[in-house]
């Protein structure tokens, strides 16, 4: 997606050459414009999917996870990472480790947001080593409901996320690869 590819150029900020900043449009701003685009692309990418719902998880997955939901027409559902006192019971819960934050969450959603009849998209803001997808995938596979893709909007394809997940199946879209952050600029995969 060459608008999304543009604004990592000139807006993203290569803090390491495993970290990518892209807070000024995506993680702390949200570009209200570039997120309508990047959910047009995805509802385009799996429009013959049959979706039914849209798994996220809060927080920067939300902005394109609506986008996408809004052009597909369904619902849309963010795992929360803590527990609140509407949010407590009958729960789909999984652990995620987070590459950027180097921690361990726990991601819940209720149970009566998801059933078997669900064909559900993922959508994460970055794929790194696949972590917070598959934690989305096993609360969708808990649910017995159907993983029909999987939307990403960077994917840091020098590292194996995508590929661990293709391996176990999983349709994976990327709307921008990134192949390098070596010497302090982004390069990207076909």
């Amino acid at each position: 997606m060459e608008l999304l590819k543009r604004k990592i150029l000139d807006e993203g900020i290569v803090l390491s050459n495993q970290v990518l900043k892209v807070d000024s449009f995506l993680n702390h701003q949200i570009d209200p414009l570039l997120m309508q685009a990047i959910g047009k692309t995805f509802a385009s990418l799996f429009r013959e999917s049959a979706i039914t719902k849209i798994i996220t998880i809060e927080s920067s997955g939300i902005a394109p996870a609506v986008m996408a939901g809004l052009e597909l027409g369904v619902p849309v559902i963010f795992a929360r990472k803590r527990k609140s006192l509407t949010l407590q019971d009958d729960l789909y819960t999984e652990k995620v480790y987070s590459f950027t934050k180097k921690e361990e969450s726990e991601v819940s959603i209720s149970r009566k947001l998801v059933s078997p009849v669900d064909r559900v998209l993922l959508i994460d803001d970055f794929l790194a080593n696949g972590e917070a997808a598959l934690a989305m995938a096993r609360i969708v596979e808990q649910a017995d409901a159907t993983v029909a893709g999987i939307g990403i909007v960077i994917e840091k394809a020098f590292q194996n996320g995508a590929l661990k997940l293709k391996e176990q199946g999983y349709r994976v879209e990327s709307l921008a690869r990134v192949a390098s952050l070596e010497n302090g600029s982004v390069e990207f995969a076909n």
